[in-house]
């Protein structure tokens, strides 16, 4: 895998960590959560659906960036996989809320233009 597209595949997966940091660690400051369209009113029934959600971008963060790490074919391979499920969990996230457009380009993005670089250089 090109140097390039490593680079894309690390950004990826310090983006999922810094979500999972946010939906598991920070999720009940208020300037977190209202990031994630939850009022106030909400925040102790989604909550939970938060946590779980960051423990699922801390996983695709590991796979992307334990598989730059340990390197070689099988690690790339790793790590592309988990670019292609951070792609197309940013994809679903634009299909379920339009309003979600800028958080799911910045989830999808990095990780598409890993897969492409990957695959063209």
């Amino acid at each position: 895998m090109s140097v390039i597209a490593q680079i894309f595949v690390g950004v990826a997966g310090v983006f999922h960590v810094v979500v999972f940091a946010m939906e598991s660690v920070l999720f009940r400051k208020p300037s977190t959560y209202r990031r994630f369209l939850v009022k106030d009113t909400e925040v102790e029934t989604a909550r939970p659906w938060a946590f779980n959600q960051g423990f699922y971008n801390l996983f695709l963060a590991i796979g992307a960036l334990g598989g730059l790490i340990w390197g070689g074919d099988k690690g790339h391979a790793i790590a592309l996989f988990a670019c292609a499920c951070m792609a197309g969990a940013g994809i679903v996230l634009l299909a379920s809320d339009r309003r979600m457009l800028r958080a799911a380009a910045t989830q999808a993005v990095p990780p598409i233009a890993a897969l492409v670089l990957a695959a063209i250089l």
